[in-house]
């Protein structure tokens, strides 16, 4: 490989994944990440963005939580400034940024951005209702179970509800409609995403 070669860096899916798998190991979160990918990429679909960019942006988002999870001093300031060194595009990079405007005054803007925001905290909620189903199998949750789920603040209570709410608002998409989306598109990855309670 010569100097020129190693000077270009691809910003494809598999180098985002080698990227993540470096920088992460905890399973769960390794789940968090490849669902935001994937419900990206059906939302790139249905408003006619680059499923690739926008499914490799959900996948890297969070690639540097788990070693810099302070949001005042690393997450997801350190991982852009990593990400920009190896010349990653800006669009993928301001919509990390957006994911997390409170600390980084980035607000998400283009519908790669208010997509990323609105799908982040809802795919754990998902998540998290699979797996409290007998079979662990995510092909069991329809939308209603997550509604009644929505309702108990008590579970999944990381999750924050109002943030899904406000960032669906400025989607354009209705809430039922949004959990229903994501449900399914998570439901066509479900063994990718573990979820499909082989393992139960």
């Amino acid at each position: 490989m010569s100097d020129a070669t190693a000077a270009t860096h691809t910003h494809d899916r598999e180098t985002a994944w080698a990227l993540v798998k470096e920088w992460t190991t905890d399973p769960a979160l390794l789940r968090h990440m490849l669902s935001v990918e994937t419900a990206m990429r059906a939302y790139a679909e249905k408003y006619g963005g680059d499923a690739e960019e926008w499914g490799i942006t959900g996948l890297i988002h969070d690639f540097d939580y788990q070693r810099y999870p302070n949001l005042e001093t690393g997450h997801p300031v350190t991982g852009v400034n990593f990400l920009r060194e190896q010349g990653w595009p800006e669009p993928i990079l301001k919509a990390i940024l957006s994911h997390a405007e409170e600390r980084t005054g980035v607000k998400p803007e283009t519908p790669m951005e208010k997509s990323l925001v609105a799908v982040d905290e809802l795919t754990g909620l998902i998540a998290a209702v699979a797996f409290v189903r007998p079979s662990k199998n995510i092909a069991d949750v329809e939308p209603k179970s997550i509604k009644k789920k929505w309702k108990e603040k008590a579970f999944a209570a990381g999750v924050h509800r109002e943030e899904i709410e406000l960032h669906t608002t400025n989607l354009g998409v209705p809430l039922d409609e949004h959990i229903a989306f994501v449900l399914h598109a998570m439901q066509t990855n479900a063994a990718v995403l573990g979820l499909d309670g082989v393992k139960a």
